[in-house]
């Protein structure tokens, strides 16, 4: 496991975003598996911004992303197809056919998860998986408990993750209960995958990723059984953390 230290938000994004780059160059029809929330927002926009001035070709590249609400449909205002839109394909100028999120308004969400999780081993697997943590250490919706051995699958949402989501909501009680996600194997069969994290909220998720115990009680810990993973965080996340296995910038 590679743990890089920055100083900012933006040094962050700067880092996760040339890593990108650098997968679409060596790869033009590469897969990139791609999370949603505030934290790899800046990542999305400085890897469009650099595609737009280096003239990249994005038009073999292939998106999946790693989770949605179960009874949101793509055109809510709150759905991860949505956030997506906005933030991603639409700037970087992707077509409909290159990316791919569950349906949340599928009429059997079981099914839909196996459907993705099939579409996943179409497209051939993920090249590049970015990824966020939640504060209980959970990696896309696979939250504390989840077996390692777990495929796209239909989750419970916990009371601590929907109370963090309920500010992308007007009230909590519209926080779906529960979310169509990735699984852990699902997830450690990318080829690389880089792990985005800042602030003190991410400190305790962070020691227990990449120091505690590797169990299903801290999800993010199977990350360290994978051959190719970096963490890119902020000193107040990685507070902890052992001086030699910290890169700094």
């Amino acid at each position: 496991m590679n743990i890089i230290q920055v100083n900012d938000t933006e040094e962050m994004s700067s880092i996760a975003a040339e890593k990108m780059i650098d997968c679409l160059k060596e790869k033009p029809h590469a897969v990139f598996g791609l999370a949603t929330g505030s934290t790899p927002e800046g990542t999305y926009r400085t890897f469009i911004e650099q595609v737009h001035e280096r003239k990249l070709d994005i038009t073999k590249l292939t998106t999946i992303n790693l989770d949605e609400y179960v009874g949101l449909a793509p055109s809510h205002p709150m759905s991860y197809h949505a956030y997506m839109k906005q933030h991603f394909f639409t700037p970087l100028g992707l077509e409909p056919s290159q990316t791919n999120l569950p349906r949340g308004d599928a009429p059997d969400p079981e099914e839909e998860a196996q459907r993705y999780e099939a579409l996943i081993q179409q497209v051939g697997g993920i090249d590049f998986q970015l990824l966020g943590i939640g504060e209980n250490g959970h990696i896309a919706f696979n939250e504390p408990g989840t077996p390692f051995q777990s495929r796209t699958q239909v989750v419970r949402l916990t009371a601590n993750t929907r109370e963090v989501n309920s500010r992308f909501f007007d009230k909590k009680e519209d926080v779906p209960t529960h979310a169509l996600t990735m699984g852990l194997a699902t997830i450690m069969e990318a080829r690389s995958i880089v792990l985005l994290a800042n602030g003190e909220r991410k400190r305790e998720a962070i020691t227990r990723c990449i120091e505690g115990e590797i169990n299903e009680e801290a999800p993010a810990s199977i990350l360290r059984n994978h051959a190719h993973v970096t963490v890119i965080a902020d000193k107040e996340a990685l507070r902890d953390i052992s001086e030699e296995k910290i890169q700094k910038v």
